[in-house]
């Protein structure tokens, strides 16, 4: 039943990117609308999404809600994308909840997508799951994703950049709008739903005031707390947390009225202190270390130019003066000679390496693109346990560098060495028994 159920949803690839909501919508329906049967919370935005769903769960379990989350992409197995109260589905149940899609869309002649059969999947698992919310990561916009027939009454907004320009809009002023339109672009959907807004600049701020208030929402938007202690580094991970506080405390004292979800519950900010301080978005910043307590590891997905600035910042921030040594593996449609630019100044060593993904940058070229900025490769490697190994144990004999490994790049890269590397930490416990999918759809 399983495999059946993979083999249709992998079907579903050749459909790319589809947006809108028919498809969705009409499979809801024959599903028995599965989204009307919990609370759902939006996240919507160009980067940060994922952090700010993860934090945000995280907050919501600790104050005693069954809590699911919907994240995308996965780093190594399907199952992650959904989660109640940080346990991902079971192979069982998605694949069952995956024949149970197929056969809604064979039955109304609808074709939907890879995203939104997981979706209903989704949707499929936390109704029967009795979830108490759901937090929604939105796939790409907002107004035509998939998550928005969840039709959640708060909606995060993270940060607004120029992407997907062919479907959001040639602007970041029409991005935000598409983004913002998650909650529903009529006044009675989404009339009395709040936004919590967060990485804009003021123009755009201005822009999204007057577009909820049009809307009769209400907006808020969040102060960037001091207090906050995360596993991930970086300035942008507080960002994001603060986000999720603001929002938890909106749903769980303003959202729900007392008593129709776990009697009457108020918004405790300790505990969701003390349970940011545990939550550690993997692949993203994210330290991995060792039985001693040293630090052996910083795994970040910084894929692209506005990524990798991100991390220079932060490296600069927590290891003032440090060079690391670095396993880098980029995609092929990147701009790797502006990464490694941003990169170079903090990098004693560089080791590149490269998955079997067809999408991948070969290492020929991408040993031609280090030359041609005057960077030494010290070794390279198809990415394996052997190779890994033999670039920690380099970077464990330079005396003149006691830094961490930094593996960085493609989150393809990422995903599979946390594959190899799951075993040895800690920090990745959460992927053990998990077994790996391929990640074509991303």
């Amino acid at each position: 039943m399983q495999s059946i159920g993979m083999e249709y949803l992998e079907s579903r690839l050749m459909f790319g990117m589809v947006p809108g909501l028919e498809s969705t919508r009409a499979l809801c329906t024959a599903l028995g609308n599965p989204e009307k049967k919990f609370r759902s919370i939006h996240v919507v935005g160009t980067n940060g999404k994922g952090s700010t769903s993860y934090y945000l769960a995280g907050v919501l379990q600790a104050h005693g809600f069954k809590t699911g989350l919907y994240v995308s992409p996965h780093l190594v197995s399907l199952r992650e994308r959904i989660r109640i109260d940080d346990v991902p589905i079971p192979a069982e149940d998605l694949g069952r909840l995956l024949l149970q899609v197929k056969a809604a869309a064979e039955s109304t002649a609808v074709e939907p997508t890879f995203f939104e059969v997981l979706t209903l999947v989704a949707f499929l698992y936390y109704a029967e799951q009795g979830v108490d919310v759901a937090v929604l990561e939105a796939g790409m916009g907002g107004r035509l994703d998939s998550t928005a027939v969840a039709g959640g009454e708060i909606a995060v907004v993270t940060s607004i950049g120029l992407e997907h320009t062919e479907v959001l809009g040639p602007t970041e002023s029409a991005i935000l709008r598409e983004k913002m339109g998650v909650v529903g672009v009529a006044r009675e959907c989404a009339c009395g739903k709040t936004f919590v807004l967060g990485g804009l600049s003021d123009v755009l701020l201005a822009e999204a005031r007057g577009y909820a208030a049009a809307l009769g929402c209400k907006c808020i938007v969040p102060v960037i707390r001091g207090d906050i202690v995360l596993p991930n580094l970086g300035r942008h991970y507080i960002e994001n947390a603060s986000l999720s506080l603001v929002a938890a405390a909106q749903f769980i004292n303003v959202a729900h009225p007392a008593g129709t979800i776990n009697g009457a519950i108020n918004y405790d900010d300790s505990l969701a202190l003390r349970t940011l301080a545990t939550r550690s978005w993997a692949g993203r910043m994210q330290l991995l270390a060792g039985p001693d307590g040293r630090i052996r590891v910083i795994l970040d997905g910084a894929h692209n130019s506005h990524a990798v600035r991100r991390l220079v910042e932060t490296l600069r921030e927590y290891y003032p003066g440090k060079k690391f040594h670095c396993l880098f593996g980029a995609l092929k449609d990147k701009d790797v000679g502006e990464m490694l630019k941003l990169m170079a100044p903090h990098v004693a060593r560089w080791h590149i390496t490269r998955t079997p993904y067809p999408r991948f940058r070969e290492l020929a070229d991408l040993r031609n693109e280090m030359q041609a900025l005057g960077l030494y490769v010290a070794s390279e490697g198809e990415l394996s346990r052997e190779y890994l190994n033999e670039v920690l144990a380099a970077c464990d004999a330079d005396k003149l560098n006691d830094s961490p490994l930094l593996i960085t790049g493609s989150l393809y890269m990422i995903g599979a060495s946390i594959e190899l590397l799951k075993g040895d930490f800690a920090e990745l416990a959460f992927f053990r028994g998990l077994e790996p999918t391929t990640n074509e759809h991303r």
